[in-house]
Formats: structure tokens, C-alpha cells, sequence
């Protein structure tokens, strides 16, 4: 049977004179598979359009922002990810540059810049609440390679039960 993912975007909008991201907490609606989590903006990609601009499209929706500058740091395939075990394929960017003030929330719920360091994880800062894999990966999606990561991330019972990419 041929491989047919979900193709989604997932971005991560970088304020450096701040050193902090814009994420959403996901709390608006109770029946979220991403409830109580904190999330980069992004969604499924439409009929029709192509990744960047989906991308653009889905932060202008979710924040209201228009992306002048991004930079596309990898893709990461999900095999049998959240509770209907769909396969997800994923193109992670990273946005350094727009225009226009987010607002405090979107229908997912709060908006919030949280500094790259807890992000990030750093252990001298209260954990944030995220999916588990996502800690594997954006380490990524901030690094200083310029080269795109290629990964895939299985799901099993809800948590990955591997992870491994490439840097060519």
C-alpha cells in the first residue's frame, strides 16, 4: 500500500531581541489531541497549496503575523501519531522575520513567547509542557547547521518509540 501522510507545517517564530518563541498553549478546546500543551503554530496543508505557503497561510490564521523571512530546518515523518494512529509528515520552519502583533489567543487557545532556552529545555527552568518527541528535534530547528534534518519519529501508545535523522 503506498505511504499517503497527513501533510502538515509546523513553525516556530523566533524573536531575537527577546531570544523567545511564539507557542501556543493548547487549552480551547477540550477534545484536542494536543490539550495542555505547549505547540509551534502550524496545521494541515489545503488542496492546492504548497508548503511555504501553508506555512505563511497557517501563522497568518493562528497569529496574525505575515512571515518576511523563514527558513525551512527539516522535516520529521510521524508514523502511527496521536490517538487514530495516522501517519503525519511534517515541514519544520523556522520564521525569523514578520510583521504584526500576535494576538493574546486563537481558537487553540493562548498565545505566548516563551524564551528559547525553556524551549529548549533547559534544566535550570520549569519544564514546559510539550509533547516528548518534540524535545528530540527542536534542538534542531535552532541550531547554528544550515544544513535541513530529515527524521522520522514512530508513535507507539502515544510516545515515540524511536527517533533518528539525517543532515546531508
Amino acid at each position: 500500500m503506498p505511504y499517503a501522510p497527513i501533510i502538515g507545517t509546523l513553525g516556530y517564530v523566533l524573536d531575537a531581541k527577546t531570544d523567545s518563541v511564539l507557542m501556543v498553549h493548547r487549552t480551547a478546546r477540550t477534545n484536542d489531541d494536543h490539550l495542555g500543551k505547549f505547540n509551534g503554530l502550524g496545521g494541515k496543508l489545503e488542496d492546492n497549496e504548497d508548503v511555504a505557503g501553508g506555512m505563511i497561510r497557517e501563522l497568518y490564521e493562528e497569529a496574525e503575523i505575515v512571515v518576511t523571512a523563514m527558513s525551512l530546518r527539516g522535516t520529521v515523518n510521524w508514523p502511527g501519531f496521536g490517538p487514530n494512529l495516522e501517519d503525519w509528515l511534517g515541514f519544520i520552519f523556522l520564521i525569523t522575520g514578520w510583521e504584526g502583533t500576535p494576538p493574546p489567543s486563537n481558537p487553540e487557545g493562548e498565545l505566548h513567547w516563551i524564551p528559547r532556552r525553556r524551549v529548549l529545555n533547559d534544566p535550570s527552568l520549569p519544564t514546559l509542557p510539550m509533547w516528548e518527541g518534540d524535545r528530540s528535534f527542536l534542538p534542531l530547528v535552532f541550531d547554528d547547521d544550515p544544513r535541513p534534518f530529515h527524521g522520522v519519529m514512530p508513535y507507539h501508545q502515544g510516545r515515540p518509540s524511536s527517533w533518528s535523522y539525517c543532515r546531508l
